[in-house]
């Protein structure tokens, strides 16, 4: 039987690359919320659903669904995140508040819906950021949450791992998303910082997570993946 895996933030960018790649042998069910899903991404048995996962009882309410429609799950992919630039003179507790929840809290929820249902050889793996430990000018709150996010992941794999669950993270160097492109200026710039001469594809953090999901890496938990094809080394 194929196992089940559900991706958060499916519809576009490195979300919808992993549902892409992970389609090829998995169920899949991914979540969105302001972006809608194209028709191709919803063919074959793909389970779309909308839902803002910050708000109380929705983390619960997917889980269930995923269950009611595949019988099980196996996979979470913490995609979904954002990222607010929040200038020190001009403080924000909403905005703040936001970051924290989305990057941070939202995974933690999911998985506390999830648990009944993973079982040993089921797999975490959460989107982390090069953020986490090269902190970006004007959106610390951003790489606080991802910094916080790579504790959190070794933690759940200390505590699970008893279980047979694995938890690591993928932190995404410069990627340059389709459906919003950077400027060539600043493209070129991260190039010229990058060992391997170009800028990261979503479909380059894909392959990464399908090999953290997988039994290929079924002693392997707690660890946070860069893959920025060597970015500021």
């Amino acid at each position: 039987m194929d196992k089940v895996a559900l991706i958060t933030g499916g519809a576009r960018g490195i979300g919808r690359a992993i549902v892409e790649e992970l389609r090829r042998d998995h169920q899949v069910a991914f979540t969105y919320l302001n972006s809608e899903p194209s028709e191709d991404l919803l063919q074959g048995n793909a389970l779309a659903i909308r839902s803002d996962l910050t708000e109380e009882g929705q983390a619960e309410a997917v889980v269930a669904q995923v269950i009611a429609r595949f019988g099980r799950l196996d996979v979470i992919v913490n995609n979904a995140g954002a990222v607010l630039m929040l200038p020190k003179e001009a403080f924000n507790w909403q905005d703040q508040q936001a970051i924290l929840d989305l990057n941070l809290s939202v995974p933690a929820a999911l998985l506390s819906a999830a648990l009944p249902h993973l079982k040993a050889g089921a797999a975490i793996v959460n989107i982390s950021s090069i953020n986490a430990v090269l902190p970006p000018r004007g959106a610390a709150t951003y790489g606080a949450s991802k910094a916080g996010l790579n504790l959190w992941t070794r933690a759940m794999a200390k505590e699970l791992g008893p279980e047979g669950i694995r938890v690591n993270a993928v932190a995404p160097g410069a990627i340059n998303i389709p459906e919003a492109p950077r400027p060539e200026e600043l493209t070129a710039l991260f190039v010229k910082d990058t060992a391997l001469g170009r800028i990261g594809r979503p479909e380059d953090i894909a392959k990464a997570v399908r090999f953290l999901a997988s039994d290929a890496a079924d002693f392997i938990t707690g660890e946070i993946l860069g893959v920025g094809g060597g970015y500021r080394l």
